[in-house]
């Protein structure tokens, strides 16, 4: 006799749990957790990369990603402005920029300004080889966030326009004081997220070289991986990752749910 559906899909659900849990089993049971333990979590390592994995690691990628951010958003801004300018020149050039360096691999374009600008045409960036990659980010994030800047004035109602134009106010101070207020309000979940983007982009600063009170938190953890033979140390920087962006993807999906209950 066949069976139902629903007993069928049961039975399949089951068989599927079954593997799963099978499978588990047998990769703890074959797992030498000794070796495990003392490659990937080894408690000597850990104190000898403490506290400098925080103090410097973590430090330079929080300062060289609010630097990213801050800088890639105030250039982000006159990118959006110019896309939507009535002016086609600006308009063609703001298009050019975007699309080139959101085309491009952002290790690319850390690469030119690190190295290729200051061999080439013998350009020297404040900052040097830091300065040089951090520039290179900020021109990167600049290209996601017009785009994404751009979507939030667009977003704002129309009438809101017009409504200031009405009592006086001229077109500046209208996007200044009435548009760009509002269309921040509607993209801050996304600009979270380049926050996040641009944290883990940090890493590629490898490319340019840097000092150790330079490192950022990748490149310390790598060194730490050369000096002791051990992965515990990028281990810690994935813990130490994960404890900046977890709260961050968090807030942002409650910022996500707050706007979406609002409209």
């Amino acid at each position: 006799m066949a069976l139902k559906k629903r007993t069928r899909t049961r039975v399949y659900h089951y068989t599927v749990y079954a593997v799963i849990i099978a499978l588990v089993v047998w990769a703890l049971l074959a797992t030498d957790w000794p070796t495990v333990a003392k490659q990937f979590a080894n408690p000597e390592v850990a104190l000898k990369m403490l506290p400098g994995i925080i103090t410097v690691g973590l430090k330079n990628t929080l300062l060289f990603t609010v630097q990213s951010f801050a800088g890639g958003l105030v250039l982000a801004i006159v990118l959006a402005l110019m896309k939507l300018s009535s002016i086609p020149p600006f308009r063609w050039a703001a298009t050019v920029w975007i699309e080139f360096f959101r085309g491009i691999p952002a290790l690319m374009t850390i690469f030119a300004f690190a190295l290729m600008l200051p061999i080439a045409l013998h350009v020297k960036i404040p900052g040097g080889q830091v300065g040089a990659a951090t520039l290179g980010l900020i021109v990167v994030s600049s290209a996601y966030m017009a785009e994404t800047i751009r979507a939030g004035i667009q977003a704002v109602p129309k009438g809101q326009t017009e409504a200031s134009r009405s009592l006086g106010m001229s077109p500046t101070r209208t996007m200044v004081f009435i548009v760009l207020p509002q269309g921040f309000r509607i993209i801050i979940p996304p600009l979270t997220n380049e926050f996040v983007l641009l944290l883990k982009d940090t890493s590629l600063f490898f490319i340019a070289g840097a000092t150790p009170l330079t490192y950022e938190l990748t490149t310390y953890a790598r060194n730490g991986l050369s000096t002791y033979a051990n992965a515990t140390p990028m281990v810690m920087a994935a813990l130490l990752y994960l404890v900046v962006t977890i709260p961050l993807t968090r807030l942002t999906a409650w910022l996500e749910r707050r706007m979406a209950r609002e409209r």
